[in-house]
């Protein structure tokens, strides 16, 4: 059977990760196991930004991957950036096996707000799915509630549910997500 493998990346807190479980499982049917190695971000570190490429820690992330991999959710406290834009709340490979999602940028204290571990657990969760999504080939959904609405901020997190609408549900056919155990 294959998994949804969890890669701790750097200094994330082994507790998001564990929040993320049952809600990935639940979403996209899939068992998921947090693996047991931790991957170092510090290659990917640009001292000129002061953050961290996504697209070479995906690249690295393929590194990890076995057999029973389904696909991998790399979960990382530091920043993230790609090169044509300020920052990114994650990244993913098309179609591909390996998504990233930072949770810096999801905590209030970020903006200079008071801690809210619900709040920053929920935006994990909706980010995870959504970049989870675009590894089964789903694009953006002009759907503001659905996981797959772009978030150019956290605000449009905010606004969206931690799970795939209708019409994406419909797109995301069992041929997309091979290896799942059941989809939907």
């Amino acid at each position: 059977m294959k998994l949804l493998h969890l890669l701790p990346i750097g200094n994330v807190d082994d507790g998001l990760l564990n929040d993320l479980r049952p809600a990935l499982e639940e979403t996209f049917c899939v068992s998921c196991k947090v693996l047991p190695v931790r991957l170092d971000p510090e290659f990917a570190f640009h001292g000129e930004r002061q953050q961290y490429h996504s697209s070479e820690i995906l690249h690295r992330m393929q590194t990890f991957l076995t057999a029973d991999s389904w696909r991998m959710l790399g979960v990382v406290a530091v920043d993230l950036y790609i090169p044509i834009l300020t920052f990114v709340f994650g990244e993913a490979q098309m179609g591909g096996p390996c998504a990233v999602v930072s949770a810096n940028r999801l905590r209030q204290e970020f903006y200079g707000l008071p801690s809210d571990p619900d709040l920053h657990r929920q935006r994990l969760i909706k980010e995870a799915v959504h970049e989870l999504g675009h590894t089964v080939s789903l694009t953006h959904c002009q759907d503001y509630s659905c996981a797959m609405a772009p978030s150019h901020a956290v605000e449009y997190i905010d606004l969206k549910e931690g799970t795939l609408c209708t019409s994406c549900r419909s797109v995301a056919t069992p041929t997309a997500v091979v290896g799942a155990s059941r989809w939907f």
